[in-house]
């Protein structure tokens, strides 16, 4: 794990900004740095060291010299592409994983990026045609922000390390934020800050003689389904996770795991547990008000696996931490990021690298909105008028506290829920602030409308829900979730709250060749 930045500038003052951006990013890279400058860009890196620990040293370059490469990430095929290479005639310089990138470049051009497994963002510069290659993951695990100017372009692994150059503009991005306080997440290429954009997932970006591209290389398949029983497709994902997890474990370094004593955990903790001899280190927060409290289940899984288990109970006051969250994220977040950010705080102490269960429900359906869009569409069948005025008066009998999804709540989002179209229904559901069009029309004033596209923000769910690509009604649901709500919310706490404790965290359950087999299982299942 790293974090990479560049400046790609005629002007030489401009370029040596790269050292402050190191400097930004070192959380993200605490053990070596390395740079690589020329008369048209400036390039560096700050390194974890996880994978050839003596000899990895960033940036790489190719035999000739002709290419270099800075990459914040793992790629969890590597000794499968490493090994055609070679066979092919490639020299490598390093035992790291990432340097397959620049020989299949060579191979391959643009379309290297097709042929990688893992979690990456990467900039290559072809040094003979002057041209910059921009990549990030299919899944967007890894973050890649740049900023594009007359004959210029600058990015980083995080925004904090554009601003601190000085040359860019620290403004509110008000489109962005309209779309925020609607959907609880940046939408798009939106940042909070006006110019920095980030490249979205699944997409590489070529900068030569002034233009930047972008191109979208890889998306998710719903349409066709996998064949056969339920039993061969049940045998077949268990054989594709155990591959995922095996090859998330690739490192120099002990590999530990966050448990929970959730499903998407403790799958992906047990996994690893049989495919090692050595107890598998696992690292677990509770809280002391017990009907809160994980860690009963989460020891239930260490000792059945016999696991090296590593707790903390967590103190009440947590206001002083706050400082710090914000600074690493870089924007708004809710109360997801402290669990990890505690977590992380905790496995640090013990390891580098960490698996975790991110991704699991949105890739298997796993939120309570899932099953609630599809009883909306069997409580639907009452007349409308029914829902509109008896259900309404009813529900309304129905005695409410302050908890949280108590029946009441639950039975007055049943019935209004119903009464929306299935995409409305869910571009509501995705969101927990609910601010409408028309409550942003009073919050925002018509001096500061006037200078974005004020726009509805449920069409950045609607364009997904309503994908050609996609059939069933839960395949609409998980294809919207992993083209918004994955990369642009759960990844990027994951990949912050971890990295500002200089924690490296593979996501098996995000890996997109896992990601696709389950796109494959039929809705029925």
């Amino acid at each position: 794990m790293c974090g990479i930045a560049g400046i790609l500038s005629p002007d030489p003052t401009q370029r040596q900004a790269i050292s402050v951006m190191a400097r930004s990013l070192e959380h993200r890279g605490p053990d070596d740095e390395g740079f690589y400058r020329d008369a048209s860009i400036s390039l560096g890196q700050t390194r974890l060291s996880i994978i050839d620990l003596e000899t990895g040293l960033y940036p790489i370059s190719n035999e000739d010299d002709t290419l270099v490469l800075i990459c914040n990430g793992e790629i969890y095929n590597s000794p499968e592409l490493r090994k055609s290479l070679i066979s092919r005639g490639h020299r490598f310089r390093t035992r790291t994983d990432v340097e397959v990138i620049l020989h299949l470049y060579e191979e391959h051009g643009d379309n290297c990026v097709k042929q990688l497994r893992g979690m990456f963002a990467f900039a290559l510069w072809d040094i003979p045609k002057q041209r910059l290659l921009l990549a990030r993951d299919q899944m967007g695990q890894k973050p890649l922000f740049f900023v594009k100017g007359h004959d210029r372009l600058f990015f980083a692994s995080e925004v904090k390390a554009l601003l601190d150059t000085g040359l860019i503009k620290a403004e509110m991005e008000l489109e962005g934020l309209w779309h925020y306080v609607s959907l609880r997440f940046m939408p798009d290429a939106f940042t909070f800050f006006k110019d920095i954009h980030k490249l979205s997932a699944g997409s590489y970006l070529v900068y030569e003689n002034g233009v930047a591209q972008i191109q979208r290389y890889w998306d998710i398949d719903f349409v066709n389904k996998h064949s056969g029983t339920e039993k061969t497709i049940e045998e077949g994902l268990h054989d594709t996770l155990l591959d995922t997890v095996r090859s998330h474990m690739l490192s120099d370094v002990r590999v530990g795991a966050f448990l929970s004593g959730g499903i998407d955990s403790s799958t992906v903790a047990a996994m690893m547990a049989v495919s090692q001899e050595q107890a598998v280190p696992v690292f677990s927060i509770g809280v002391k008000e017990q009907s809160f409290n994980e860690l009963p289940f989460a020891r239930m899984v260490s000792e059945r696996y016999r696991m090296e288990a590593h707790e903390e109970v967590v103190e009440s006051d947590l206001i002083h931490r706050i400082p710090d969250m914000i600074r690493h994220m870089d924007e708004p977040s809710d109360p997801f990021g402290v669990g990890v950010y505690l977590v992380a705080a905790l496995a640090r102490k013990q390891v580098k690298v960490v698996l975790s269960g991110d991704g699991g429900d949105e890739s298997f359906a796993g939120y309570d909105r899932f099953a609630g869009q599809r009883l909306a569409d069997y409580y639907a069948i009452l007349p409308q008028w029914m829902r509109r005025s008896v259900m309404r008066r009813l529900i309304k009998m129905i005695p409410d506290t302050f908890q949280y999804k108590t029946l009441a709540q639950k039975a007055h989002w049943l019935n209004e829920m119903s009464l929306r179209e299935r995409g409305d229904r869910y571009a509501h559901s995705m969101s927990f602030l609910r601010f409408t069009h028309d409550s942003k029309m009073s919050l925002f004033t018509e001096e500061a409308r006037g200078k974005f596209d004020a726009g509805d923000s449920r069409e950045k769910i609607l364009i997904h829900f309503n994908a050609a690509n996609v059939n069933e009604l839960v395949d609409r649901m998980l294809y919207t979730d992993l083209m918004t709500r994955m990369p642009d919310h759960l990844l990027v706490i994951a990949d912050r709250m971890c990295m500002a404790h200089s924690l490296e965290n593979r996501s098996p359950l995000v890996d997109h060749r896992l990601v696709e087999y389950a796109a494959a299982i039929p809705g029925s299942m």
